[in-house]
């Protein structure tokens, strides 16, 4: 695979009736949510990524999360099972495109896991235990990888929904984060961007070849990912964020090899 992909899926048009856990549910303006998502896709393309973008049903209302349904590794693609039931008939086209490009490896219950729980930085990573992903999911998550020279740990997701609305990955060695909601001992060996305090859900950042994708909503976390060096894209993402989405959520990036 010479082009790395990213592989999306369409905004369903029951969106409004999402999964929500830390959110009061408020009206969603469909249209608006897609042409967010369609902005989303061009910058994806813009940076140099081949585009897949999958189709959708009103029977699944959050599919445009595809990251909740996937992992993927240069080895390898696990597929997960959601915490949440309504979205594990999802799992089926984002793996028939994964098979594509890895070797797939699926969640078997009872574990449960959802991709936005998995942080990966190199060789290193990071599983977040939460009401979506439990100690089952972390174990098969390590008996997977661990085989394979990853180095895996797992830490308790507090405040917000997923692991990585709590941290991500800008770099192998440097970690975007709120320090509010993580463990620190557990990203000792990464380099620690905090997002500013004024702006405590700007931790969710897309990070791809060349630059990263942050929401517009966050400018003051944007100019400290600047200034730590790294090439900055901002896209509005409001209406996907009242469905509890962020950036990483839209996206399964597959990297070439």
């Amino acid at each position: 695979m010479s082009q790395s992909v990213a592989i999306t899926r369409a905004i369903s048009s029951s969106i409004v009736a999402c999964e929500l856990t830390h959110l009061e549910r408020t009206p969603i303006d469909v249209e608006k949510a897609r042409a967010q998502h369609r902005a989303y896709e061009e910058a994806l393309i813009e940076a140099g990524y081949l585009l897949l973008r999958l189709d959708t049903s009103p029977q699944m209302p959050d599919s445009v999360f595809v990251e909740d349904i996937a992992v993927v590794f240069d080895e390898l693609a696990i597929v997960t099972r959601p915490g949440a039931e309504s979205r594990r008939q999802e799992a089926p086209a984002v793996a028939e495109a994964l098979a594509a490009y890895r070797p797939l490896q699926t969640i078997q219950a009872p574990a449960t896991v959802d991709g936005g729980d998995v942080l990966v930085a190199g060789r290193t990573v990071v599983v977040g235990r939460s009401s979506r992903t439990n100690e089952g999911g972390v174990r098969q998550i390590r008996q997977g990888l661990e085989p394979l020279g990853y180095t895996v740990a797992d830490t308790i997701v507090r405040g917000c929904l997923h692991l990585k609305s709590a941290v991500t990955a800008l770099a192998d060695d440097v970690v975007l984060a709120n320090p509010d909601w993580i463990d620190r001992s557990v990203f000792g060996r990464f380099k620690i961007i905090e997002v500013d305090s004024a702006e405590p859900n700007a931790a969710n950042a897309l990070r791809l070849d060349d630059r990263v994708i942050v929401a517009q909503a966050y400018p003051r976390t944007a100019e400290r990912i600047e200034q730590a060096g790294f090439k900055v894209c901002a896209i509005d993402a409001s209406e996907l964020a009242k469905a509890e989405g962020a950036l990483t959520c839209c996206s399964l990036i597959v990297a070439s090899r």
